[in-house]
């Protein structure tokens, strides 16, 4: 098969599909629960709309995971999961990953306000921006 057709590829959408998908919804759901304290939405927030972000945000995560995978097999050509250079394809996900959602965080908490932290919150200063590790640290793990 040529390397440039891995999307064409059985193997890797059944891995895609039925693997990475499924771990990736349920770990992302469960990290957004566990870490709704280290948000100020946990107290100030009714419960359908906690439950509401949560989703979203489970969404979301779900949607930057799946980019995040795809950008390096197309980048490195990977061809069938077989072939795959696994660290360099996990190492660009969580770069690309890690690299997304501190854009996310600074914009939702400095520019937009759609929320902020709560004093739980473990911060990370570089320079002027203050970013949340937690959800920095769930591409990590």
């Amino acid at each position: 098969m040529n390397a440039s057709t891995w999307y064409r590829d059985r193997q890797t959408r059944s891995l895609i599909l039925f693997r990475y998908l499924p771990w990736l919804a349920v770990l992302s759901l469960g990290w957004e629960i566990a870490q709704l304290p280290l948000y100020t939405l946990w107290k100030q927030a009714t419960p359908a709309y906690v439950a509401f972000a949560v989703a979203h945000c489970t969404l979301g995560d779900i949607l930057i995971g799946t980019l995040a995978l795809m950008l390096p097999l197309v980048l490195l050509r990977a061809g069938s999961p077989e072939q795959w250079p696994r660290a360099r394809v996990a190492a660009l996900t969580a770069i690309a990953a890690v690299s997304y959602t501190a854009l996310s965080e600074w914009m939702n908490t400095a520019l937009l306000v759609s929320w902020e932290y709560s004093e739980l919150m473990p911060r990370l200063r570089l320079g002027g921006v203050e970013l949340g590790l937690s959800p920095l640290a769930q591409w990590l793990v």
